[in-house]
C-alpha cells in the first residue's frame, strides 16, 4: 500500500499570448500538465461529492498490522475507532491501524454536526505470523531490581516521546526504506517457549555495515534522539509523523539530528550501529499509531 500526492503546475509562456507557435516537446508538455491539473481538480470534485454522499472513502489494507488512510463524510464533528477517538484533518482526511494482535472485526463511528452518526465496519484479515517454537523453558524470575532502576526512566522518555502531537504531514505521504539491505528481521515473528509465547518481534530489522547511513522515512519532526545508549534500544531515534503516527529507529552508532528537528522525507537522519542488546550491526525500525504496533513493509511496499 503507498500514499500518493503528487501535482504539477504547468506553465506557459507569453508566447502564447502573442500567437506564436511553441516548440512540440514543450507544447506535448504543456498538454500533459494541463490534463493532469484537469485530472487532480476532477478527482477533488469527486472526493468532496463523495464526502457529501455521508460515506467512508479508504486505501490501505484491513489487515493486523495494516495502515489505512480514510476520508470521513462531509459534516463530521468527531470520529473513534472502537470507541477511542481519530483525529481527522481540515480537509476529511484521516489515518488508522490496526496492532499485530487485532482481532478480526472493528467499528468505525462519524457523529456529524447535526447529530447523526455513519457507521463502518471493518473485517481484520489475520496474518501468518513467523512463529519458531523451541524445546527450552523462558527464563524465570524477570528482570532484576536493578535493571530495572536503569530502564524505568528510559521508558519514561519513550513514554513521553510518543505522547508527542506534532503538526507534520508525514501520514499522508508514500513512505520510503530508510536503508537498503538483507532484511534479518520481521514483524511479528515470536518464539514460543516449551508453549510459552515471547514478546513478539515489534519491527522491521536491517542489516547493514557500521556507520551506513540511514534516512527519515518520510516528513517528520524529531521527538527523542538519545544522549547515550539506552540499555535496550541503544542509541534510540524517534520521530513523529503527526496523527499519531510515528517511527523508532534502534541500536544506532551514531545519530545525525536533535530532539525538535524537523526532518524530511530521505533527509539522512543517522548511521547503523551494534548499540544495545544486539548480536550484529543492523537498523531495527519500528512503527506505532496511537498503541497500535504496525509493520513498516505495508507502509513502503517490498524493498526496490
Amino acid at each position: 500500500m503507498t500514499l500518493k500526492q503528487s501535482l504539477t503546475f504547468g506553465s506557459l509562456t507569453l508566447a502564447v499570448l502573442a500567437g506564436l507557435s511553441l516548440p512540440t516537446a514543450f507544447a506535448s508538455s504543456t498538454s500533459a500538465d494541463t490534463a493532469e491539473r484537469d485530472a487532480s481538480e476532477e478527482a477533488a470534485v469527486e472526493q468532496s461529492a463523495f464526502r457529501k454522499a455521508l460515506k467512508f472513502g479508504f486505501s490501505g489494507q484491513e489487515i493486523q498490522g495494516g495502515v489505512m488512510l480514510g476520508d470521513a463524510p462531509a459534516g463530521t464533528r468527531s470520529l473513534t475507532l472502537d470507541g477511542e477517538p481519530v483525529q481527522v484533518a481540515e480537509d476529511g482526511k484521516f489515518i488508522i491501524a490496526f496492532n499485530r494482535d487485532a482481532g478480526q472485526s472493528a467499528q468505525m463511528v462519524a457523529t456529524l454536526e447535526n447529530g447523526e452518526t455513519v457507521r463502518k465496519y471493518f473485517n481484520i484479515a489475520p496474518r501468518d505470523w513467523k512463529i519458531e517454537h523451541v524445546n527450552v523453558a523462558r527464563r524465570s524470575g524477570g528482570p532484576s531490581a536493578a535493571f530495572m532502576a536503569l530502564r524505568a526512566p528510559e521508558l519514561e522518555q519513550i513514554h513521553a516521546a510518543r505522547q508527542v502531537q506534532s503538526d507534520s504531514q508525514g501520514w499522508r505521504q508514500t513512505f520510503v526504506w530508510p536503508a537498503k539491505g538483507r532484511i534479518s528481521g520481521m514483524f511479528g515473528s515470536q518464539r514460543i517457549y516449551k508453549g510459552e509465547p515471547g514478546s513478539y518481534h515489534s519491527g522491521v530489522d536491517i542489516a547493514g555495515a557500521t556507520g551506513t547511513t540511514f534516512v527519515a522515512p518520510a516528513d517528520g519532526v524529531v521527538t527523542l534522539a538519545a544522549d547515550k545508549p539506552f540499555s535496550l534500544e541503544g542509541n534510540l531515534l524517534m520521530i513523529d509523523h503527526g496523527m499519531g503516527l510515528n517511527s523508532a529507529f534502534l541500536h544506532a552508532s551514531q545519530i545525525l539530528v536533535k530532539v525538535g528537528q524537523e526532518v524530511k522525507r530521505g533527509e539522512p537522519i543517522g548511521r547503523i550501529g551494534a548499540t544495545g542488546r544486539t548480536t550484529g550491526p543492523h537498523l531495527h525500525w519500528s512503527m506505532k499509531w496511537n498503541d497500535a504496533r504496525i509493520d513498516p513493509i505495508l507502509l513502503t511496499g517490498p524493498m526496490g
